[in-house]
């Protein structure tokens, strides 16, 4: 895992967490703000599984080159 996905899994949880304050305190602003938060997070998380998997792809050519 790395940064980029780390990341997105924490603004993920931070946009949950404000979607249930929001919820429960009846403020809207609130829940909305942790909506975008949480879509933040599921794309931050998904460009880091992109270049994970460049990355993979990337070594996985270095080593059939060096065989």
């Amino acid at each position: 895992m790395n940064k980029d996905e780390v990341k997105g899994k924490l603004d993920q949880a931070k946009g949950k967490v404000k979607q249930g304050i929001g919820q429960v305190t009846g403020d809207q602003r609130l829940h909305d703000e942790g909506v975008a938060d949480e879509a933040s997070g599921d794309i931050q998380e998904g460009v880091g599984k992109v270049k994970t998997k460049v990355g993979n792809a990337v070594k996985d050519i270095g080593n059939r080159i060096k065989k």
